[in-house]
């Protein structure tokens, strides 16, 4: 079992990135500890989607790509354009926001575009010359330091702080326009949104591939809950850093992902000291490289798979080389030239991604009820549907929230 632990730690690097570090610990920060079981519902409505992601590749050796063009074109179709439409804005997104927590660890006093080209290169050459082998190892690092280091600071915060000045709704702005928004964008992105199911179980047929070693259902199970379950726990540990330092400050929060982690920075060094300041910038730093590491490897990966043909192997035609090299000079390329409507952009790949969710949400239990080597509870059938149903619910919480600003 532990030989095939790898591709659930690369969903929750993917995973583990704006959405724990800036939208959770806001959450507890600028409302109180009531929003926990915000982060906590959004985890429990994804679970069953991106978890058939590792099921379908662990039954049939296919990942879900193969297993949308057994539905028909249309569903590959509309998974391309999906894709296409937010990968070059993502990249660029998460290596800004990288590049400004790096230059404020290091503070070599570097643009945060050049830290973006470097921190680009960095990745490219870790994919290329370790390829996946050191990516899986590299990932097991990364989110085990992260977890031991982010617990260590929210137990130590917890014997500073006054519980008495915490509120359980802060803020009375919360069932307004504003306050249902945050949670809306909240739930939408905790942990990730359902297009990584599809990262997943390419991830799954890589790891075979090294290994040679096939996991069976339980071993693929066991591997996805790990990662899964460590992405979850990070939100409610990044939520409870707002929660404890952020929460009774009352300080007006910076908007900007950037501004608002050195904010919370900041704040860790007046109420532990000095000391702690490396270690949360570590923290910070190391939870956008993860995900910018994995999104580098994730999206040429994808537009490889989609290329190809199911009749062609890997190794006849292997575009993933040409795309680990356009997406990310594409993503440099808008945040050098499109910084003027690069907020446009993210509003658009995230409003976009957002909406997305229910429907590959809706394409994987398509799939997976139709596929009769695949064995489905009925009871988690159920469990399913209603999550889909929630999903369904927050898309259009969205779109009413967008018509009515």
């Amino acid at each position: 079992m532990l030989k095939h632990i790898g591709p659930g730690f690369l969903l929750a690097g993917a995973a583990i990135g704006v959405s724990h570090l800036v939208q959770a610990t806001r959450a507890g920060a600028d409302y109180g500890i009531v929003l926990i079981f915000a982060i906590l519902i959004a985890c429990l409505t994804k679970y069953p989607f991106l978890e058939f992601g590792s099921r379908y590749a662990s039954a049939t050796g296919k990942n879900l790509i193969d297993g949308y063009r057994t539905l028909g074109q249309k569903y590959v179709i509309a998974f391309a354009a999906i894709t296409i439409c937010t990968m070059f804005i993502i990249q660029a997104a998460v290596t800004i926001v990288s590049a400004g927590l790096a230059e404020y660890l290091f503070g070599f006093g570097w643009s945060n575009f050049t830290w973006s080209v470097l921190l680009l290169i960095v990745c490219i050459l870790i994919l290329l010359i370790g390829k996946y082998k050191k990516l899986d190892l590299l990932m097991k690092i990364v989110i085990s330091l992260l977890t031991i280091s982010t617990l260590f600071s929210v137990i130590i915060a917890a014997f500073q702080v006054d519980f008495s000045t915490i509120s359980f709704n802060k803020s009375s702005e919360l069932w307004t326009l504003s306050g249902i928004g945050f949670i809306i964008a909240l739930m939408g992105w905790m942990p990730i949104p359902i297009d990584a199911s599809v990262w997943h179980s390419l991830w799954v047929g890589e790891k075979s591939q090294q290994t040679k070693l096939k996991a069976n259902s339980r071993e693929a199970s066991f591997d996805f809950n790990l990662g899964y379950i460590s992405a979850t726990f990070l939100g409610v540990l990044f939520f409870l850093m707002g929660l404890l330092v952020m929460n009774s400050s009352g300080v007006s929060f910076a908007s900007g992902s950037v501004a608002f982690s050195a904010q919370l920075i900041e704040m860790y060094a007046q109420t532990l000291g000095e000391w702690s300041k490396i270690l949360i910038a570590f923290i910070a730093f190391v939870t956008m490289f993860s995900t910018t590491l994995t999104v580098t490897d994730a999206f040429p990966r994808v537009m490889s798979k989609l290329f190809q043909n199911e009749n062609q192997t890997q190794k006849s035609f292997n575009s993933y080389h040409i795309f680990i090299f356009l997406i990310p000079i594409v993503a440099l390329f808008i945040l050098y030239f499109l910084k003027s409507t690069f907020t446009v952009l993210v509003d658009f790949a995230a409003g976009l991604s957002f909406l997305a969710s229910p429907v590959l949400a809706w394409f994987n239990l398509k799939l997976i009820t139709q596929n009769n080597s695949i064995q489905i509870n009925r009871s988690y059938l159920i469990f399913s549907k209603i999550c889909l149903f929630f999903l369904v619910c927050f898309g259009l919480g969205y779109i009413i929230y967008e018509l009515m600003l």
